[in-house]
């Protein structure tokens, strides 16, 4: 998020969540998803005279956050299952063990900070732990179908906020790819066809 704006990142992850759903279908009109989804990030990729020249380690960095979320729907749904609602308590305790022992080493007494900890308090209590069980809660009582069309609004809504708080300006190519990968999303979801409901949670 240092490197490429919000909405363009967010877009560029949302491919991994898209590509299990297209993945676990044969219908001739996903694959019409896909390249509508594969145009989208053409227009973003940083090459000459077709993207619009991001940061190619920012979109590597995407992409591969895009590869982590797929992977967290296909093993995330068994945990969920066998744990319930623990999975987000149990999934939070073991980053913690792995992340916490990196952010002492590398900033150290800074981290007791009250201009850290506030912030960061926020940051806990906004993008985990209120978020990850509200959204568990959703996939109990929303069809797949609803929940995955929901959720393919999220790159407009990152872009929107990346406006509205960073100051961040798109530019006409980076808004149509956005909104073509979104359309790709939502239309993959609305075609579905008695899929087993998959959590496409970041």
């Amino acid at each position: 998020m240092s490197r490429i704006p919000l909405g363009i990142v967010t877009a560029i992850e949302f491919t991994g969540p898209l590509a299990v759903s297209i993945a676990s279908s044969r219908q001739p009109i996903d694959f019409c998803w896909a390249a509508l989804a594969a145009s989208g990030l053409i227009l973003l990729a940083p090459i000459a005279h077709v993207g619009t020249g991001l940061d190619p380690s920012g979109v590597l960095c995407a992409l591969a956050a895009g590869g982590c979320w797929a992977l967290y729907i296909v093993f995330g749904q068994k945990v969920g299952i066998s744990h319930g609602p623990r999975t987000v308590a149990l999934g939070s305790l073991i980053s913690a063990f792995l992340i916490v022992p990196v952010g002492i080493v590398s900033a150290g007494p800074a981290l007791l900070s009250p201009s850290v900890l506030g912030p960061g308090l926020a940051v806990a209590i906004l993008s985990t732990a209120l978020p990850y069980p509200l959204e568990m809660a959703a996939l109990t009582r929303l069809p797949a179908r609803t929940f995955g069309v929901l959720l393919s609004i999220e790159p407009a809504m990152a872009a929107l906020f990346g406006f509205a708080l960073l100051s961040q300006r798109l530019s006409m190519q980076q808004a149509a790819a956005i909104a073509m990968i979104v359309l790709a999303s939502i239309g993959a979801v609305a075609t579905l066809r008695h899929r087993a409901p998959v959590a496409m949670t970041p």
